[in-house]
């Protein structure tokens, strides 16, 4: 499947919360969405360039739209901001087509924790689960409630499956008694804040349920780019460069007045993707799935080094 950007038209946007605008995007011409399954998520290349990933939280069943919500974060780098301003109905996006690195897996039942905009990856997959019939429960945690988006709906549709825990209003949920108290056929699935899944995992290690654990993070830490010293050779132009131990390629692309796109420079939203016609890449990032990583038919120049002397791309 091809993972060039398609243009979307902006269906809908809808305030959900304090600083959570909830996205619905369509086809411009009528067609069916490519097909995807609870956990995945769409890369937005926003006007600016700037690409950024968001999971979707509509009806996988729905092929005529994605819906996607975002938090505005001020004190973030541009992206978020940038969204909430240009998502009006008839603005024109660019989309990657879905991919899935959190995928719901079977099992007995399920217990969803999760904390402010690391709801909507979830979302689906409570669908999936009542649809299947099986038990679950979702504690849904964040700093207020007022920025909490989908709360009413979720009480509305399930009751006392559905247990907020606002700082502001409930208080913080009590981690132990869930994850302690779940039996064993079950599987635990959590996203959230860098804090919240911390001591989601200790909590979980103590209970002996590390193994039943299912993370997505939102971010992600820097990536390792130091190593051994190789050469690059651009096939398209013939020229050989040298990415020194403490350098990476695009820099040096970069440097050498070569062009090539990119984004995030920390190996996660596949921007940079360059094809690899020889030698072995060393693979740094998050974006590739370990089967792509194992072909090595690509690697992502930000990043990324070689397992040897020499690395040949398509550039």
């Amino acid at each position: 499947m091809s993972r060039n950007p398609v243009k979307l038209r902006v269906r809908a946007a809808e305030r959900v919360a304090d600083q959570v605008v909830a996205v619905t995007l369509e086809s411009m011409a009528g067609l069916d969405l490519v097909p995807w399954e609870p956990g995945a998520h769409v890369e937005v290349v926003l006007p600016s360039g700037l690409v950024r990933h968001y999971s979707l939280c509509g009806n996988p069943a729905d092929r005529a739209t994605y819906r996607i919500a975002v938090l505005r974060e001020e004190a973030g780098r541009g992206g978020s901001s940038e969204l909430h301003e240009v998502a009006e109905p008839g603005a024109v996006l660019e989309v990657r087509p879905p991919r899935n690195a959190f995928a719901l897996e079977a099992a007995a039942g399920y217990l969803f924790l999760v904390g402010g905009i690391g709801v909507t990856p979830i979302l689906p997959m409570l669908g999936a689960a009542e649809r299947a019939g099986l038990p679950w429960r979702l504690v849904y945690g964040g700093r207020t409630r007022s920025h909490m988006a989908f709360v009413d709906e979720l009480v509305a549709a399930h009751g006392d499956r559905v247990r907020i825990a606002a700082d502001d209003v409930e208080g913080r949920p009590d981690l132990v008694a869930e994850i302690g108290g779940l039996p064993p056929d079950r599987l635990v699935y959590a996203c959230g804040p860098a804090p919240m899944l911390d001591l989601v995992t200790e909590v979980a290690a103590a209970a002996g349920a590390a193994d039943r654990l299912r993370l997505e993070r939102f971010a992600v830490a820097a990536a390792d780019t130091h190593g051994e010293e190789f050469e690059v050779e651009l096939a398209r132009s013939g020229r050989t460069l040298t990415v020194g131990p403490s350098e990476t390629i695009l820099a040096v692309l970069r440097e050498n007045g070569v062009s090539t796109p990119f984004s995030c420079e920390n190996g996660y939203c596949g921007t940079c993707e360059a094809v690899v016609l020889d030698g072995e890449p060393d693979h740094r990032d998050t974006y590739l799935t370990a089967d792509e990583k194992d072909e090595g038919f690509t690697t992502m120049v930000c990043v990324s080094r070689c397992r040897g002397p020499r690395l040949v791309l398509d550039l």
